[in-house]
């Protein structure tokens, strides 16, 4: 696939509405033909680049992040005239921070993220722990098919306040929010 040119008054426009409407454009509904690729990439850090170089605009990375959609394995920046794909590699969130309202089976564990987008984990938004090159990592899944991994020192004091519960005989370390229960691992 070639290399896509950015087109600075599609862009605009998107900036604009994202200014005027503050909700997340319906990037699912949206069927335009793939334009190409784009030298933008996602580090496991969470830091946007463009071309190598990092972008340290927050409001061009949360504008970039609202038209993110992922199809399989690839991602996409879609609009409704252009769909240009781009490289992340691992996910394309950090969770950042991690609220708890209460103490309780009915607390709440609101995520946010390096974009700002708010969470709050259930059955909509459930966490999985994965293992990645031998490393187990914590993920929440954010919109659609985009997740979070929640970072470092979130997931330490996620583990400072988690409870054991028994699942199926076996004792589970883990966090209850929205009513459900979310295992961190078993001992």
């Amino acid at each position: 696939m070639s290399q896509a040119h950015i087109n600075p008054a599609a862009i605009a426009a998107s900036i604009e509405q994202a200014i005027n409407h503050p909700s997340l454009p319906p990037v699912n509904q949206w069927q335009p033909s793939h334009c190409g690729d784009i030298d933008i990439v996602i580090k496991n850090n969470g830091q946007w680049f463009f071309h190598g170089t990092p972008i340290n605009r927050p409001q061009l990375v949360r504008l970039f992040s609202t038209v993110l959609r992922k199809e399989q394995t690839d991602y996409y920046l879609v609009t409704p005239v252009e769909k240009l794909k781009i490289t992340v590699e691992d996910v394309p969130f950090i969770a950042v921070a991690v609220e708890i309202t209460e103490e309780s089976h009915q607390q709440q564990l609101i995520f946010t993220t390096n974009v700002g987008d708010k969470v709050v984990l259930g059955v909509d938004h459930p966490l999985q722990i994965r293992t990645v090159a031998e490393q187990s990592k914590p993920y929440i899944l954010v919109r659609d098919q985009l997740e979070a991994l929640i970072n470092r020192n979130v997931f330490y004091e996620l583990v400072a306040k988690a409870v054991t519960n028994e699942i199926a005989g076996v004792c589970h370390l883990g966090l209850w929010s929205n009513g459900q229960f979310f295992s961190l691992g078993y001992l």
